[in-house]
Order: structure tokens, then C-alpha cells, then sequence
């Protein structure tokens, strides 16, 4: 019962909504507020002038990475502490 009053309100919500909407001869204005006029904005009179500004010094290269020896170091003991632990259970 509860799912259905919920579908029931929403359906007259959006109905409602859909009442509000102007009708196809009443059309709102543009977002502008220009009531459609067509404006042209023309700037072939204006210079700009100015610097290029580029950094100063050397650039530096990030991609290069150091290299370092394997943090991976191969246990030549490993089967013989296996076996301790295992004497020891």
C-alpha cells in the first residue's frame, strides 16, 4: 500500500510539473534576454600587444630514473631454516 501512494504522488507531481510548462504559442524568451536581436561584436580596430613570457633556466628532464640494485635478495639458507623450524614443532 505504502509503494503505491508513492508512485501515486509522484505520477500527480510530475503532472503537475507538466501543467506549469507554456503552451507551444507562448514560448519564453531566449536565456540571453536579448529578445532575439542578433548582436555583432567587432574587434578588427584593437592591437594586443605584448612579451612572449617563457621560464628561465634549464628544463629538467623527470623521465630519467635512477637506477638501483634488486631489494630482492636471494636466501642461500632457506631450506635449512625450513627444517629448523620444523624441529622445532
Amino acid at each position: 500500500m505504502r509503494t503505491v501512494s508513492i508512485a501515486l504522488a509522484s505520477i500527480l507531481f510530475l503532472a503537475g510539473t507538466a501543467i506549469a510548462q507554456p503552451k507551444g504559442g507562448d514560448k519564453a524568451p531566449p536565456a540571453g534576454g536579448g529578445g532575439g536581436k542578433v548582436k555583432v561584436y567587432d574587434f578588427s580596430g584593437d592591437t594586443i600587444e605584448g612579451d612572449l613570457v617563457k621560464p628561465e633556466g634549464s628544463t629538467v628532464d623527470a623521465r630519467d630514473f635512477a637506477k638501483h640494485s634488486s631489494l630482492i635478495t636471494i636466501r642461500k639458507d632457506f631450506i635449512r631454516e625450513i627444517i629448523k623450524s620444523a624441529e622445532d614443532l
